[in-house]
């Protein structure tokens, strides 16, 4: 087991503890994510094991758990198998998505009862910065804009609703990185996020659900193209 520390806002350390089993999961879904391991591909849990220098017992852990989720599947006496991507769920979460976020910043700006300005403040340190301070790390971007959309549902207060699109969330990540994989990708995000933000603050809810959902299915198309060339190359590459 390992431990792994981490400081809250409060400076007080956390211990939190990862198995040798997450850290195999985290690998193999990071393969996946950067097609190292492709739609079709078929491996052993053996040479997984020789690979990553672990034994079975954590690597068959992280693939059941793989398995549940979607990414693999289990060949009768055969070994493993990565699962092509599901675009009609990844399409049918984005549309989830949609709907718990343009309700979020329709109560952001309608109600001021449970709402949190804090977190938006917080956002526009961000997002709301010359182009000289904006970042071009496209991991630290892809991570800011998960956060950026996980905060306006959070902000409005309903914990339920923020708890289901956590799920969503975490379920559309490996796809949903690749849309920051080039800079003008990047780019229209910092605008995009920006123009939600400035609506929100003003109170203009029509207008910045508008703006999300022209965001949001921006991303979703350009992430499905992104991840059909890189599907694409990858197997080039392996022929």
């Amino acid at each position: 087991m390992t431990a792994v520390y981490a400081t809250t806002a409060a400076d007080t350390d956390v211990v939190v503890f990862r198995t040798r089993a997450d850290e195999v999961y985290a690998q193999l879904k990071r393969d996946v994510a950067e097609f190292r391991m492709v739609p079709g591909d078929r491996f052993t849990e053996n040479e997984v094991s020789e690979r990553l220098g672990v034994s079975r017992t954590p690597v068959r852990q992280a693939l059941f758990r793989l398995q549940q989720e979607g990414f693999v599947e289990v060949l009768f006496r055969s070994g493993w198998r990565v699962l092509p991507f599901d675009f009609d769920q990844f399409e049918q979460l984005y549309d989830l998505r949609m709907v718990l976020e343009t309700t979020a910043v329709h109560r952001l700006c309608e109600t001021d009862r449970g709402i949190n300005r804090q977190m938006l403040s917080d956002l526009a340190n961000i997002w709301l910065v010359p182009l000289s301070q904006r970042s071009s790390d496209n991991a630290q971007v892809a991570e800011w804009d998960e956060a950026f959309h996980c905060a306006l549902v959070a902000a409005a207060g309903n914990g339920e609703m923020a708890r289901v699109h956590r799920d969503v969330t975490d379920r559309i990540r490996i796809i949903r990185r690749l849309d920051f994989t080039m800079q003008p990708r990047i780019d229209a995000t910092y605008d995009e996020h920006a123009k939600i933000l400035k609506a929100v603050r003003a109170n203009r809810g029509d207008q910045a659900a508008m703006l999300l959902r022209a965001h949001i299915e921006t991303s979703q198309t350009e992430v499905r193209k992104i991840t059909l060339h890189q599907m694409h190359l990858a197997r080039h590459a392996a022929g």
